[in-house]
């Protein structure tokens, strides 16, 4: 699975992401997405790659987890 690095809003708080890198975990070999919060303290983040990607409901309506909005390549 591929995802283009860029500007992400998840669905749930409305607020945006840095999608910096695709990180491979070195034990699993499960692919992670490595992202920024572009808020607050602007944490860094890693979460699976097919959870960052995956659709989700909200309101009965099925949506991306994170939308892309931006990219940087």
């Amino acid at each position: 699975m591929s995802m283009q690095k860029g500007i992400y809003r998840h669905y749930k708080n409305r607020k945006q992401y840095h999608l910096m890198e695709i990180a491979t975990h070195s034990e699993t070999g499960e692919q992670l997405a490595i992202y920024r919060a572009l808020y607050d303290d602007f944490g860094v983040w890693a979460r699976p790659l097919a959870m960052f990607s995956e659709t989700v409901e909200k309101d009965g309506e099925t949506v991306p987890r994170f939308a892309l909005e931006q990219t940087l390549d």
